[in-house]
């Protein structure tokens, strides 16, 4: 049976203040607080809160057939928290249902995996303790930052625990194959990965509702009939977007709503079948395997990391900010807190020349005017946060003792991570 596995990535920026070169040492909160409440009580009531809504019926209507993914990641829940508590209740419903999976992914949605292995390790850990404590559920597949993936990091990922991979269907990678079967690594054979079908995906996500479109309009018996004539060997359809295609990009009067409200009905009666990532990585062998020697993203025509580490500006502030990470993990929560902030993919998206003339259509606008003031407001408020780091770790400290001060950390770690797994297996035995 043919099986469509819907994931939805929701992230909500957090968009930085205009920071000037005075400011440093002299203004330590960096966030436009007005402009982060306003877009997120907006996208909260353009799309999330009509979309969880949406898609609970559809669980409900279709008597637990239809099933759904998340990756929200930790920066979008800080922002529902603060700003939007009615959106973290309506997804803790979806998660009632037993119908709905969340997966792991970045805390901050950072380009950690491509710079700092302890660092995406240690957000990665975050994020799943904040999705347990939200949601009670505890993530097994993965899905990176931008899907960002390659052969290295998927080393990182197992290690870390995760065995089942979202990764995207691009054209480099798959060459003759088709995303629409399960893949293994190339090496680490338990390592099983699921391959972003992009055109449909996009399909749903930018061209939905443009009236040119040759395909205009989109129906849900449509959709289906797309899923049910492709070949017989092919299973399984991963359709994996930004949250956003609802309600936002695709706002409520081009239909979208009432498109997924009527996928279930037609999948149903075309003999096909809704699953979540972990059904599939149970359920499906791998048919061949797929090899990505350098990283690969969901982003752009190159799916590459060109969008955020393509020019010297981007590549800079980077260098810069990741320079520091094992000395502010030993600061306080405060410095800590930012730092996740600081690390989020769209500060180095908007360091990108060729989005300012691109013509594109983004979820939420740039609020810059171009990449050189993006980067120099990132830059003042950088200076001004690793100063805080060095006036709490001074750069005097041997870098022997740093070494011992985090094997310390580690070690206390994996003795806490221990002895939750003892509870939990006393917990178990007991029931």
């Amino acid at each position: 049976m043919k099986t469509l596995n819907f994931i939805f990535r929701v992230h909500q920026r957090c968009d930085l203040k205009r920071y000037f070169f005075f400011d440093i040492g002299n203004d330590h909160y960096y966030y436009d607080d007005y402009a982060n409440e306003t877009a997120t009580a907006g996208a909260a009531e353009q799309c999330y809160i009509e979309a969880n809504r949406t898609l609970l019926d559809m669980i409900k209507n279709s008597n637990g057939r239809f099933k759904v993914s998340f990756s929200i990641t930790g920066l979008a829940l800080e922002q529902f928290e603060q700003y939007a508590p009615e959106v973290i209740e309506s997804f803790q419903e979806l998660a009632k249902t037993g119908k709905v999976e969340f997966l792991a992914t970045p805390y901050a949605h950072s380009l950690a995996s491509l710079f700092d292995e302890d660092e995406f390790a240690r957000q990665v850990k975050l994020h799943s303790e904040k999705i347990k404590q939200l949601f009670g559920f505890k993530p097994t597949v993965f899905a990176n930052s931008a899907l960002i993936y390659s052969d290295e990091i998927a080393e990182k990922i197992v290690q870390m625990g995760y065995e089942t991979i979202v990764v995207e269907g691009a054209k480099h990678i798959l060459g003759w194959k088709s995303p629409n079967f399960v893949y293994s690594h190339p090496y680490l054979k338990k390592a099983k990965l699921l391959v972003r079908n992009n055109k449909f995906s996009d399909d749903l996500n930018y061209r939905f509702s443009q009236w040119n479109w040759g395909e205009y309009p989109l129906t849900a018996e449509k959709f289906i009939s797309w899923i049910k004539t492709a070949p017989e060997n092919e299973k399984v359809f991963n359709i994996f977007m930004g949250y956003e295609a609802l309600g936002i990009l695709n706002n409520a009067n081009s239909g979208i709503f009432n498109f997924f409200r009527a996928l279930p009905y037609h999948a149903i009666e075309n003999g096909l079948s809704f699953s979540l990532p972990s059904e599939i990585a149970q359920k499906y062998s791998t048919t061949d395997t797929l090899s990505a020697t350098y990283p690969m993203s969901w982003t752009d025509e190159e799916k590459d990391t060109s969008a955020w580490c393509g020019n010297e500006l981007q590549n800079e502030a980077l260098q810069k900010l990741y320079k520091y990470a094992e000395r502010v993990s030993l600061c306080n929560e405060a410095i800590k807190f930012d730092y996740n902030r600081l690390q989020d993919s769209a500060h180095f998206f908007f360091m990108n020349t060729k989005h300012y003339s691109d013509g594109m259509i983004y979820a939420q606008k740039i609020p810059y005017e171009s990449s050189y003031q993006a980067f120099m407001n990132y830059m003042n408020i950088l200076s001004d946060f690793i100063d805080r780091v060095k006036a709490q770790f001074p750069m005097e400290i041997e870098n022997e003792e740093l070494k011992g001060l985090l094997q310390t950390i580690n070690s206390q770690e994996k003795e806490i991570e221990r002895l939750e797994k003892l509870v939990e297996r006393l917990k178990k035995i007991k029931a």
